[in-house]
């Protein structure tokens, strides 16, 4: 009998802990709905990310996306306060809408220098060889206003 107290006293990583385990059904609903609500955010920034880095052409939807991201991570954050759910989650909801502050200033660029980065783009993909792929970024420093270069 005494050697089992020793080995709970050893373990203490056994058992429920209270503190990290939802104890109503009210409080594992409210963290079932912000999960789901945390994976649409993420799933929405990776998502405007990588159509942005696909093709220029296609800004339009890489914004709807961002914005989209954006709502939703505001919705989780203040959940995650609300509710007080665990720390992971409210950490990948404050690095998720800094990623998708960027993407905002990153579509925002986009936009207003449209013709400029599609033709970088149009160029880049057909550049086969270092060399060329650092031509067609000086045609894009050179294309772009004085201020900016």
């Amino acid at each position: 009998m005494g050697g089992s107290r020793r080995l709970e006293n050893m373990n203490p990583d056994v058992g429920p802990k209270p503190s990290q385990q939802p104890r109503s059904e009210a409080e594992k609903s409210a963290l079932g709905k912000t999960q789901i609500l945390f994976r649409a955010f993420l799933l929405t920034a990776l998502g405007a990310f990588f159509v942005f880095s696909l093709n220029v052409n296609y800004v339009w939807l890489s914004a709807i996306l961002t914005l989209a991201g954006l709502v939703l991570g505001i919705v989780v954050l203040v959940r995650t306060l609300k509710y007080k759910h665990p720390r992971l989650i409210l950490l990948g909801t404050i690095s998720g809408l800094v990623v998708t502050a960027v993407m905002c200033l990153l579509i925002l660029t986009s936009v207003l220098f449209f013709s400029q980065v599609s033709t970088y783009q149009d160029c880049s993909r057909g550049a086969l060889t270092e060399s060329a792929k650092s031509q067609c970024l000086t045609q894009l420093e050179n294309s772009m206003p004085g201020p900016l270069r």
